[in-house]
Order: C-alpha cells, then structure tokens, then sequence
C-alpha cells in the first residue's frame, strides 16, 4: 500500500529519539532474586515491564501461568467480542512511545485510510498487535509459571512458584499484580447454578466448547458484555438456540463511566474524596454495566435468539442429562447453561494472597457509607493507594503491603477505572512505575547518597584556558 511504513523502522526511530536507554541504577542486593516481579504476562504485565525499563529499573521479572504466549491475557481464549469495548484512540501500552502504539501498527499492515475507517480495533489484531510488541521489545515472559504464595520476610517477598510441576522459591523487593479479572477474587456463580455439574455449566471466564453446542439449547445468565459475546459465539457455532437471562427488565445501556473521562476527572480521581469515589462506584452499579451495541446486534440478528428481561433464576436441576431452570411461573431445559455474571472481589479466595489478605485494608474498613448506599460487593474491594498500592488495615501491622501493586480490576473503587483495561493504563503504569521507583530509590538512599557525592573526573585541567586568563599590569591590548 502507498501510504504502508516499515513499523520496526518507526519504532526503532521512536524510542532513538527518547535517547539511550537507562542503564539499571539499583543497587544489587545480598539474596535478592529480581527487584520487581511482575504476575501476568498479558498487555498490562508487558506494558508494566517496558515502563519499569525505560525508568531504569533492572531485574524485572514477567511470569504467566499460560505454557505459552497465545494462552497469556484474554485476547486468545476467553475474549469472544469481534472488536475491543475502547477507542481506537486512547493511549495504550505505548505509553508516550508514540512509534509503539497500535495506530501505527495497524497502518503499517494496511494503510492509513484503513486505520480511519475502523472506530475500534478487532480482537485478533489486536492480539497480533500485542504479540509484535512483545517480540519488538524483546520482553521476556517466563509462561508456565504460576504464583502459589506470597510470603513476606523483612524487606522482601518469597515467592512461591510452581514450575513444571516443582515448587521454587524465588525472591523480590516488590510485586506487582497483572494477573487480570479474577486477580483479587473468583468468578462470581449464582448460588442457584453453583452446584450443576461442569458437563453442563461453565462461567465466561473458563474455556468453552462452542463448536459442541451446534444443534444445542444454550441459556445464559447475564447481560453485561461477556454475556452477549458467549450467546452470540454460540449461536455463531450453530446453536439450536440461545435463551439470555437478564435480572434488569430493561438492558443496561448508559455507560455512565463516560462522565469521568476528562482530564481533569481521569488525572486526578484517586485523589478524590472517598465519598465522591464511593458514590461513582455505586452510580456504575446502579446503571449496571452495559454491553456494547454491537454486541447485542450481533445476537438480535438470529431468529434463534430469545432474550428474557427481568427474570431471575430461582432453581436448577439436571433431569435426564439437561439443566432444568426454574423461573417465576416457567421452567426451561437446556443442554448447557453459560454464566456471564461476573467476578466476585474476594481477597480471601486467592490461595497467593493467604497470608496477605487478613491485613489489607478493604473499603469496607476504610469507609463507611450512609445507609442507603450501602454495597457488600464494593466494600469487599481493597482500598488502594495512588499507586495502587495495598494499604494497611491496622497501621504498622504490616508494613510490607506497600510493596504489593494491584494492577487488576480490584482497584475500580479507588481508581475510577477498569483497572487493567486500556483505559487505565496511561495514568496508572506511570504512577506505579514512578512509585517503585522513588521507593527503591529511598530504600537505598545511603548508596545513592555515596553515588551522588562521588569524585568526577574534570573534562579538563586549568591549561585547557591558561592562554586566555588575564593578567594584570602585562602590556594586553584589548579586542577593538
């Protein structure tokens, strides 16, 4: 195409013009393994090892629990939309690295005309586009490695990691956690499903057999956006039919998140009053979450399809190999039954965090909301800090949490944001990454102190100007 670039050429152009990259300038430490560790090896782990880069921080180390690339983040396995929920426009893992974003990737492959014509970008670009930044940038991801605990020690974590089937133990002085939507918690299930048998149910956060629903009677219980995009990837693979389950009798379709996309709202929403917070986090709540446009006209067009607004699931039972559910005055059976209702914030039902969630400071501990504002489900959330940092529910108890970034959804209440999303990222990997990096700093301020006051060398020595110095009573003739 005419107007195609070389991407590899403005990339390399891009970041040669933000100058040499910083050399490593933390001190090494006596039985200290990496000095961040980074869980998650999706678009925010990625993105968070290649600011911690360009800031000078060495020692970084990226895990995944995927045995390979196409298995880390979502865009691969659990994602089903046809193209993201953002704008194409928003800054993304580039950061301020222009050259690096996916407007000039996506021209490079097939022009800027074609750049302009799409509004946002589709899943599998995407994911290509993520895979090429990756491999550009030559981040190294350590995949088929899974977190299993968190032990504090000191000044420091052990790191309990199972590798291949063995348990390591590995060492760091901060951890940051890319580890997605169900890091800080559990996909939620209603009590109602909890007990059908995996034959028959799944969650949206699990692998699913969409090709072994052809001929097959689907329901799914949700309305939000991951609801949608399973029915309609059902329907797609040749479903009899798809029955939608909504509890609202009219569809969420306010994104009413918009209102804080301005600057000055998205700059500065961490420091906001915790009530001004709280009452954003229950007005989303209150509208629900919404699910795209397309999303829902990508289901409407099948005649298959049948949504049932306002109805909640009351029961179910397996008769005869089918979910049998219960609703007020209807019962249905269905081969399978998909779950789009989302994630629960429990930092209790992760088995990394045992020894790390008694201490954290959640909402719930932190505020108190007037009656009629009351929500479990928000306050369950970990109140965080600026840099996304866990803080302490009984002060000085555990100083150490500090140390631990929550770079996942659990931070909705305090941050504003899908916290992990794109729309997160161009604020709060800068204010994380600027945090680990005065913290590291300050933690070895003695050594910086020597560093800063060690001899340099002169450029030059005094004969360097000798001939020029003037001389009082020589005979000098000034320069007319």
């Amino acid at each position: 195409m005419s107007d195609a670039i070389d991407v590899d050429a403005e990339a390399r152009r891009a970041l040669d013009l933000l100058g040499p990259l910083p050399e490593n300038w933390v001190p090494a430490r006596e039985g200290i393994d990496h000095d961040v560790f980074v869980v998650g090896g999706g678009q925010t782990g990625c993105a968070m090892a290649f600011a911690l880069r360009r800031a000078g921080i060495g020692r970084v180390s990226v895990i995944d629990a995927a045995a390979e690339a196409a298995g880390a983040g979502v865009w691969l396995n659990r994602a089903r939309m046809n193209t993201l929920r953002t704008p194409k426009t928003l800054v993304g893992p580039e950061g301020d690295v222009a050259g690096l974003s996916f407007r000039v990737w996506y021209e490079a492959r097939f022009g800027g005309a074609a750049y302009e014509s799409i509004e946002r970008a589709s899943r599998t670009l995407w994911a290509e586009y993520l895979a090429w930044y990756r491999a550009f940038l030559d981040i190294p991801v350590r995949y088929g490695v899974r977190l299993v605990r968190i032990e504090p020690a000191q000044s420091h974590f052990r790191l309990h990691l199972e590798v291949e089937g063995e348990t390591r133990i590995e060492t760091a002085r901060k951890v940051v956690l890319c580890n997605g939507v169900a890091g800080n918690g559990k996909a939620f299930v209603p009590e109602a499903l909890a007990h059908l048998p995996s034959s028959t149910l799944a969650h949206t956060s699990q692998a699913i057999d969409f090709d072994a629903l052809r001929g097959k009677s689907v329901a799914v219980i949700g309305a939000a956006a991951s609801a949608f995009d399973a029915a309609a990837t059902a329907l797609e693979a040749g479903a009899a039919n798809v029955h939608l389950f909504a509890r609202r009798a009219v569809l969420a379709a306010k994104p009413v998140s918009r209102t804080r996309g301005y600057p000055g709202a998205y700059d500065n929403y961490p420091g906001l009053p915790d009530a001004l917070r709280w009452s954003q986090a229950r007005r989303f709540r209150n509208e629900g979450s919404t699910p795209p446009r397309d999303s829902v006209e990508r289901v409407t067009c099948f005649a298959n399809f049948h949504l049932h607004p306002g109805v909640e699931i009351e029961a179910a039972h397996i008769d005869a190999r089918r979910a049998v559910l219960n609703t007020p005055g209807e019962s249905f059976a269905f081969d399978f039954v998909i779950a789009g209702t989302g994630y629960a914030i429990d930092l209790f039902a992760r088995p990394e965090l045992a020894e790390v969630a008694p201490h954290v400071c959640l909402w719930r501990d932190q505020y108190t909301p007037p009656p009629a504002e009351a929500d479990a489900a928000l306050g369950a959330h970990p109140y965080l800090g600026e840099a996304l940092e866990y803080r302490e529910k009984k002060p000085g108890a555990a100083p150490w949490l500090r140390d631990i970034h929550v770079y996942n959804p659990a931070g909705f209440v305090s941050a504003g944001v899908p916290v992990g999303d794109v729309p997160s990222m161009r604020r709060d990997i800068p204010a994380v990454v600027r945090r680990i990096s005065r913290d590291l700093f300050h933690a070895d301020l003695d050594a910086h102190a020597a560093r800063l006051n060690a001899d340099v060398p002169a450029d030059f020595d005094t004969a360097f100007y000798a001939a020029n110095v003037w001389r009082a009573g020589e005979a000098q003739i000034a320069d007319a």
